[in-house]
C-alpha cells in the first residue's frame, strides 16, 4: 500500500535528514549522510522520475545531503544551488540575483510529499524468510510498481497551478523529481519492506519556468495511487515466482486484502505483535469515547463509534503505543538470520513449513488457477465498481478517481495476481461512467468543469440495491434487541444490556461498516441485468468481484443451525458454500433470480427491522441531529504530519 504525509521545510525537514534517510535510526551528530547510512545498514538513497534530466541529475544518482537540503530544506531551491549561486557571484552578480539563479520558482513552505510504499504482509514475508533469489525479484517487483504509480502520478494526477487564484492548470510536461530511500524493519524490529520516496513538489511548465503542484490534488489521489501499487507488486511477485492471490478477511464487514495463497497466517500474526497492542489500546480509547461527557453530564460525542472517530482513535492508539527505535544496527543478511530463527522460535509455525515457504506459495498458485478463470469482462466489472462506489460513499455521490480505486482494487482480486492488460482500469471506469453513472455536476469554478471532478451518482436508487441504515440510539432496550438468529452484519450496532457481556468484554457500539452492503448491491444489479441481457461467453466465465467472498458477509455466522424450511424467511446456504467447490466464479455464484431476489428481500427486511428497533430508541428530531458518517477507504485523506511533534511517517 502507499501513505503519503507533507515535508515542510523547518523543522519537519530536519527530521527525515536526521532519522528517516538513515532508516528511521538515530543519526550521530555532525556524522556524513552517507557514513550514517553505512552505521545503520541501509542503501543509500537514488534519484527518480522524469524531471531530474532539468536539474542536471540522473535516475539512480545518490542523493547526497546538500541536494536534500536545497531541495526539502530550503524551500524548494535547486539541487545544485550552492554551486549555481557561486558561479553567479563568480560571474558579477549581485548576492540576489545569484540567489534567484539557485531558485526553481517562488520559495514553498510545503516541500514535498513522504510516499510511503509497503507490500502485503505475505509478500515481505517471503522476502524476509525465503532465499537469496526470492529476495532479489521481490525487491526488483516492488521498485517497478514505485516506478510505475510515480509515472502514473506524473501523467495523470500532478497539476501545476499558476495565474491569478491558479486558474491556469497543466500537468508537468517534464516530469517529477523524488528521493527514494530502503528500509528493511518496523519500529519493532519485525521485517518490513519499506521505501520512502520524498517527492518534490516543484515542476516544470511549457514555458519552461518552475512551478509547484497542486498538493490537494495529490491528496485526493492517494487511494487511486495506493491500489495501482498493490495491483502492480503482487502481480509482478507472482508473474515471476509463479504464485497467486487470494482475499483475506481481516476484519468481519471489511474489504478483504489480497495476500499471497499458501503463506501461513500464523506468520502475519507474527510480525503484528504490535497490532496487539494497538487494538487494546484502542478498545480503552472507544471505551472513553462512547461514555465521554461534558460539564452537564451529557455525552459529547456520538454513542456509537463511527468509523471516521475509530481511524482517528486508530491513529491515537498508534501514537500512544509507539516503541522507541532501534538502535542496534544489523546488516539485511544478519536481519534476515535473525528474523528466520525468531519465526522458527516464537511463531508456532513449523521449521519445515518456514524453509518451504516458496513451495508451498507455488502449490497453492497451480490449485487456484486450475479452479479460478481469469477472465474480466469490463460490463461486468463496470457493475461491479460502480455498485461499490455508489454505495460506500456517503450520499451515494462520487468522483472519477473512487470509480478508478475500486476498478483496480476489483482487477487485483480478479486476475489473482496475474498481469492485465494496459489501460484496463480506464475502460472500466468508462464504463462505469457511460453505462451505469449520471453527471450531477454543478461547477462554480474552473476546476469543477475538469473530467476529474465531476459529481457522479448511479442510475440506481438505493432502495432498489440495499436499505440504508441509520447510526444505532444511545439507550439500549433489553426488550428490543434484535431477535436471535439474525446475522451480525445486518443489525445495528446495539448495546447489549449489562451482564450480557463475556469477561473482561465491554459493549461498545459502532455504526455499522457498508462494504458488504456494497457487495450484495452489486450482486442485485448484475442479476438484474443477466435477466434482461443476452450474454456473451465472456460473460459466463468472467471472475467477478464475489469470487471468494466470505460466507459471513452473506448468511447468519452460526453454520451450524440449519435455516428454517418456511418460504423466503431465510438464505439458501447450499448455495453460498458452492463458493467454496466450483470451478469458475460465475458457476460458484449461480444463485438463480429467485435466490438473488430471495437474499435482497432478506437483507432489506433485516434493515427495516434494525431501524424500525433504532427509532424506538430516539425521537426522530434526535436522529435526524446526526452528522452523516463518510465511509473508511473512500473519505478524503487527512494530512499527517510527521516529526517530533506530529504524526510519524505511515509504516512504522
Amino acid at each position: 500500500m502507499m501513505d503519503i504525509a507533507i515535508i515542510r521545510a523547518g523543522q519537519m525537514y530536519r527530521y527525515y535528514l536526521r532519522q528517516v534517510v538513515v532508516g528511521d535510526g538515530r543519526r550521530p551528530a555532525r556524522t556524513p549522510l552517507r557514513e550514517a547510512q553505512e552505521k545503520a545498514g541501509v542503501p543509500a538513497g537514488r534519484w527518480m522520475g522524469r524531471g531530474l534530466a532539468a536539474l542536471g541529475l540522473s535516475a539512480g544518482e545518490e542523493v547526497t545531503e546538500a541536494q536534500l537540503r536545497n531541495l526539502f530544506g530550503e524551500r524548494g531551491r535547486h539541487p545544485y544551488a550552492d554551486r549555481i549561486e557561486a558561479e553567479e557571484l563568480a560571474a558579477g552578480q549581485s548576492p540576489k540575483q545569484a540567489f534567484k539563479a539557485g531558485a526553481l520558482g517562488r520559495r514553498v513552505t510545503v516541500t514535498g510529499f513522504d510516499l510511503v510504499f509497503r507490500p502485503q504482509p505475505t509478500i515481505y514475508l517471503l522476502w524476509a524468510l525465503g532465499d537469496e533469489e526470492t529476495r532479489q525479484v521481490i525487491e526488483a517487483a516492488h521498485e517497478r510498481a514505485i516506478e510505475r504509480v510515480l509515472e502514473w502520478i506524473e501523467d495523470e494526477s500532478a497539476v501545476i497551478r499558476y495565474g491569478k487564484d491558479g486558474i491556469y492548470k497543466v500537468r508537468p510536461p517534464g516530469g517529477l523529481v523524488a528521493a527514494r530511500f530502503r528500509h528493511y524493519e518496523a519500529r519493532s524490529g519485525m521485517p518490513l519492506l519499506h521505501d520512502h520516496v520524498l517527492l518534490s513538489v516543484k515542476g516544470q511548465r511549457l514555458d519552461g519556468k518552475w512551478g509547484s503542484i497542486h498538493s490537494e490534488v495529490v491528496f485526493e489521489n492517494t487511494v487511486a495511487a495506493s491500489a495501482l501499487y498493490n495491483e502492480i507488486v503482487a502481480a509482478e511477485v507472482c508473474e515471476e515466482l509463479g504464485l497467486a492471490t487470494e482475499p483475506r478477511v481481516v476484519s468481519t464487514g471489511r474489504r478483504p486484502v489480497m495476500d499471497i495463497a499458501g503463506v501461513p497466517h500464523e506468520l502475519i500474526r507474527w510480525t503484528a505483535s504490535r497490532g496487539e497492542q494497538i487494538a487494546a489500546c484502542l478498545a480503552d480509547l472507544e471505551h472513553e469515547y462512547v461514555t465521554a461527557v461534558d460539564d452537564e453530564g451529557e455525552l459529547k460525542y456520538l454513542p456509537a463509534v463511527s468509523e471516521r472517530a475509530r481511524v482517528e482513535l486508530m491513529r491515537i492508539a498508534a501514537h500512544k503505543t509507539r516503541p522507541p527505535k532501534q538502535k542496534k544496527a544489523r546488516s539485511l543478511a544478519q536481519l534476515r538470520a535473525d528474523w528466520k530463527q525468531s519465526a522458527i522460535d516464537t511463531s508456532k509455525v513449523a521449521a519445515g513449513v518456514i524453509n518451504s515457504l516458496l513451495e508451498r506459495a507455488r502449490a497453492a498458485a497451480a490449485a487456484i488457477r486450475a479452479r479460478v478463470a481469469a477472465v474480466v469482462d469490463v460490463a461486468l466489472a463496470a457493475v461491479d465498481v460502480a455498485a461499490v462506489v455508489f454505495v460506500m460513499n456517503g450520499g451515494g455521490r462520487f468522483h472519477r478517481r473512487h470509480l478508478l480505486a475500486e476498478s483496480r482494487r476489483h482487477l487485483a482480486l480478479v486476475l489473482r495476481g496475474r498481469r492485465r492488460d494496459p489501460g484496463l482500469d480506464e475502460d472500466i471506469v468508462r464504463a462505469a461512467i457511460s453505462t451505469y453513472c449520471v453527471d450531477i455536476s454543478e461547477p462554480k469554478s474552473t476546476r469543477g468543469l475538469l473530467a476529474d471532478y465531476r459529481l457522479y451518482t448511479a442510475r440506481w436508487a438505493l432502495s432498489d440495491l440495499v436499505t440504508a441504515r441509520r447510526p444505532p440510539a444511545a439507550v439500549p432496550d433489553p426488550d428490543r434487541l434484535p431477535p436471535p438468529g439474525t446475522p451480525a452484519s445486518l443489525s445495528l450496532a446495539i448495546p447489549r444490556p449489562p451482564g450480557s457481556q463475556a469477561v473482561g468484554e465491554r459493549a461498545i457500539p459502532r455504526v455499522p461498516l457498508s462494504y458488504d452492503r456494497a457487495v450484495l448491491a452489486g450482486a442485485a444489479v448484475r442479476e438484474k441485468l443477466r435477466a434482461s441481457v443476452v450474454r456473451g461467453p465472456a460473460y459466463d466465465v468472467v471472475a467477478h468481484q464475489q469470487a471468494e467472498m466470505p460466507e459471513q458477509l452473506l448468511a447468519p455466522e452460526d453454520d451450524d443451525q440449519e435455516p428454517d424450511a418456511g418460504p423466503r424467511e431465510a438464505i439458501d446456504l447450499t448455495a453460498l458454500r458452492a463458493l467454496r467447490e466450483s470451478r469458475t466464479d460465475v458457476e460458484a455464484l449461480d444463485l438463480t433470480a429467485e435466490r438473488l431476489r430471495h437474499l435482497q428481500d432478506t437483507f432489506n427486511k433485516a434493515a427495516d427491522d434494525s431501524r424500525t428497533r433504532a427509532a424506538c430508541y430516539t425521537e426522530q428530531d434526535d436522529v435526524d441531529a446526526v452528522r452523516p458518517v463518510r465511509e473508511d477507504d473512500q473519505q478524503a485523506h487527512r494530512r499527517p504530519e510527521p516529526g517530533p511533534r506530529g504524526r510519524a511517517p505511515a509504516g512504522h
